[in-house]
């Protein structure tokens, strides 16, 4: 006895009722508009109130997925991942080979979302979910980034004079004048993040590089709690690296488009201080004058080959750089197993 074929008309049947019957017995998938991504290493013990608290921040008023990225944890996290993933359909989960760090595990929390509305959370506790509806009524006035601003921090005094320093730095030199940049509560629009390739520590200076792409930036006040397990891995370490990154988030967001203006105007300069050197010499050995052994000589030399360089190879090197990264998007993240 051969098969049936349900996608086929019965006889006398109408093709476009077939087809209206063929859509009614699909399963039928609704996508959430909101995606909280939410990154955690060796944080078990928070992930069910987080969870459960997120839950009653949406529940019934947006449909939203919850990814956990377990960065390579040591503990039980991922065992508490699927055990909240089968009580909760809307929890997913995404565990990373090993630590590879926070901007890999959003990488990867981002390219499993199915939102249009990306949310990133820490996983400490800290951050108040009751927050989450401030976010999306500030993204449904018209803004594409919306960044926590942590107005009473409850953190130790080392790590608040450091924040401000930070915040500061970050504001006098990209222009983007946000109180708490670092804050790890943001929210977006999908196509922010789908244009910005994250990699190092660059996913604490998005806000920053989506406004020099024309995205709208702003801020609210959200609360603030104090870490209620483990302890927190911020120090002076962290800091240095954050001041690389704010160089390179200075190139990229100045002179992505044109690095001649940066690294081409200070070839240029000393290529021509330079020449201009090694032609006061050269009328000096016109007019009989030894110029061999003056160390005049050899300083303009090397003003020129440095000039030179500076305008053949530095840009060159920084801009391959962040093409190499951009391309790294559509790279798989180094994922072990993960929840669907």
């Amino acid at each position: 006895m051969s098969a049936v074929d349900i996608t086929q008309p019965s006889p006398g049947e109408p093709p476009a009722i077939a087809l209206a019957r063929k859509a009614a017995e699909s399963p039928v998938v609704i996508l959430p508009r909101v995606s909280l991504v939410v990154p955690g290493l060796n944080e078990g013990k928070s992930l069910p109130e987080l969870a459960r608290r997120i839950d009653e921040a949406l529940a019934g008023k947006e449909q939203y997925e919850l990814i956990f990225v377990d960065d390579g944890s040591t503990d039980d996290s991922w065992a508490v991942i699927k055990r909240l993933a089968s009580e909760n359909p809307a929890v997913r989960g995404v565990r990373l080979r090993k630590n590879f760090g926070k901007a890999q595990a959003l990488t990867a929390g981002f390219r499993k979302a199915r939102g249009t509305i990306f949310v990133t959370m820490d996983a400490d506790l800290q951050d108040d979910p009751a927050d989450l509806p401030n976010f999306l009524t500030k993204l449904e006035e018209g803004h594409d980034v919306v960044v926590g601003w942590k107005v009473q921090r409850l953190d130790p005094t080392n790590r608040l004079f450091l924040s401000r320093i930070f915040n500061g730095t970050v504001g006098f030199m990209t222009g983007v004048k946000l109180h708490d940049m670092n804050c790890g509560f943001k929210a977006y629009r999908c196509e922010v993040i789908r244009s910005i390739p994250i990699y190092g520590d660059l996913f604490r200076f998005i806000p920053a590089l989506a406004a020099s792409q024309g995205f709208s930036v702003t801020e609210i006040p959200i609360k603030h709690h104090a870490r209620k397990y483990g302890s927190s891995r911020y120090g002076l370490e962290r800091i240095l690296r954050g001041s690389f990154d704010l160089m390179s988030v200075l190139f990229l967001t100045r002179y992505q488009k044109r690095p001649m203006h940066l690294f081409g105007f200070a070839g240029l300069s000393l290529a021509s201080i330079g020449m201009l050197i090694e032609l006061y010499l050269t009328v000096l050995w016109c007019l009989g004058h030894k110029i061999g052994d003056r160390p005049l000589l050899m300083l303009g030399v090397l003003m020129i080959v440095t000039g030179i360089q500076l305008f053949s190879m530095g840009f060159i090197g920084e801009f391959l750089t962040y093409q190499s990264q951009t391309r790294h998007l559509e790279d798989e993240p180094p994922i072990r197993e993960e929840i669907l």
